[in-house]
C-alpha cells in the first residue's frame, strides 16, 4: 500500500523545541509536556510545514513521512473538499515567555510577497494559557503616533512611548494581524496559531537566539525593513471568546476567527465525551489532563500538551471527558463559525466585530 492509497487517520507529529533566550521550563513544568530537552525551551512547534522545520508523522503507516509529503499525496483528504495549495496553511506552538519576547512584527500577505519574496505573511493569534498577576503585552502603535516618531522611539528602545500596553489574563485571546508590532512576557504561557511562515522583523539591539548584541549597521537595516512593513493603524484587543453550550457539561468557546484560521477551546467537565464533526483538518492540542481520543476507528490516549492532526477525511472526533482541548483549523467562516454562533443566538452585529476580516 503506497501513501496515496493509505486511509488517513489521526496523525502524531514530531515537535521542534526552540531554545530562544526568553524561554524557560514552563511548557514541561506547568503544562506537563514530556520529551523536552533539559535546557531552557522558548517554543515547541507542534504542527509545522515551515521549510527547515517540517513536522514528521510518527505513528501508523505514514510514519516517517513529512506533513508536507502527506499533504502532497492526499491534499483534499487532509484539508477538505475543494482545497488547493502547496503547504499546510497553519503553524501552532506552545510559547514560554518566562522572559520578554523581542519587539517585532510579521509582514502581511501583500508585504511578504512584495518585500520578502514569500508567498504569504504571518497573521497570528495568542491564547493565554497562564499569566502571572500584572502580566502585560505590547501590541499595536498608540493612536496619533507618526512614522517618524515611531522610528525615533524604536532607535532609542523607548517602546513605552509609542506602543500600546495591554493587560494579559489567562483564558483570553488576541488576534494579531500581519504588520502589528508586538511583544509579550515575562511570566506568560501562550498557545499560538498562525499562518505558515517564519518571516519577522525585529526592533531590538539583541538577538533572540542567544542574546548577543546587534551591531549599529545591522540594527539600522532591521529598522528600515520593519518600518516598511509596520501598520500604524492596527490596534487589536483581547477577547474572552463566544461560548456555546454543547450537551451536558460540555462547553465550546470560539476564541478567535478570521480568513486564515479559527481557534476553539472545548471543555468537558464530566466523563460525558465531547463530540465534534468537521469538514477541514483540525489541530487538536491537549491543554488539560490526559484524554482518550477516538476518530476513524483509531483510539489512543493524548497526553498533557500533546497534539494530534485530524485529517478532514476523519469527519468527526470524540474526546472522553473530563477534557480541556484546543482545536485550530482553516475555516469556512460561514459554515464553521457564523453558522454555529448564529444558531446559538449571537446577533450578526456582534459576529461582525468578532470575526476578523
Amino acid at each position: 500500500m503506497n501513501a496515496t492509497e493509505t486511509s488517513l487517520y489521526p496523525l502524531r507529529l514530531t515537535v521542534t523545541a526552540k531554545p530562544l533566550v526568553f524561554g524557560g521550563h514552563a511548557i514541561a513544568r506547568r503544562l506537563g509536556k514530556t520529551g523536552l530537552p533539559d535546557w531552557s525551551v522558548a517554543e515547541t512547534w507542534e504542527c509545522s510545514d515551515v521549510t527547515g522545520h517540517r513536522s514528521m508523522v510518527t505513528n501508523g503507516p505514514l510514519a516517517g513521512r513529512t506533513l508536507h509529503q502527506v499533504l502532497g499525496d492526499r491534499p483534499q483528504a487532509l484539508m477538505g473538499a475543494g482545497w488547493s495549495g502547496t503547504s499546510f496553511p497553519l503553524l501552532t506552538k506552545f510559547i514560554d515567555a518566562t522572559g520578554t519576547l523581542p519587539v517585532h512584527l510579521h509582514a502581511d500577505d501583500e508585504t511578504a510577497r512584495r518585500l520578502e519574496g514569500e508567498p504569504n505573511g504571518k497573521t497570528e493569534a495568542w491564547h493565554i494559557l497562564d499569566a502571572a498577576p500584572g502580566a502585560t503585552a505590547l501590541c499595536g502603535v498608540k493612536e496619533g503616533v507618526t512614522a517618524d516618531r515611531l522610528r525615533a522611539a524604536l532607535e532609542a528602545q523607548d517602546f513605552e512611548a509609542v506602543l500600546r500596553r495591554l493587560p494579559v489574563r489567562a483564558g483570553q485571546t488576541l488576534y494579531v494581524p500581519g504588520g502589528t508590532l508586538h511583544s509579550f512576557g515575562p511570566d506568560t504561557l501562550v498557545y499560538e496559531i498562525e499562518q505558515t511562515s517564519d518571516i519577522q522583523q525585529h526592533a531590538m539591539r539583541w538577538k533572540m537566539e542567544d542574546g548577543s548584541p546587534v551591531g549599529d549597521e545591522e540594527f539600522r537595516t532591521n529598522l528600515d525593513m520593519l518600518m516598511l512593513q509596520a501598520d500604524l493603524e492596527i490596534r487589536p484587543d483581547f477577547t474572552s471568546g463566544l461560548s456555546v453550550a454543547v450537551g451536558d457539561a460540555v462547553e465550546r468557546v470560539f476564541l478567535c476567527a478570521g480568513p486564515y484560521f479559527a481557534l476553539e477551546r472545548w471543555r468537558a467537565g464530566t466523563a460525558e465525551p465531547m463530540r465534534h464533526s468537521f469538514a477541514t483538518a483540525q489541530i487538536l492540542s491537549n491543554v488539560g489532563a490526559p484524554v482518550r481520543v477516538r476518530a476513524s476507528g483509531w483510539s489512543e490516549v493524548l497526553g498533557r500538551a500533546e497534539t494530534l492532526l485530524l485529517p478532514a477525511a476523519c469527519g468527526e472526533v470524540e474526546v472522553t471527558g473530563p477534557a480541556d482541548v484546543l482545536l485550530g483549523y482553516l475555516p469556512d467562516l460561514d459554515r464553521d463559525v457564523r453558522g454555529p454562533l448564529l444558531a446559538a443566538g449571537y446577533p450578526p452585529p456582534l459576529l461582525r466585530g468578532f470575526i476578523a476580516s
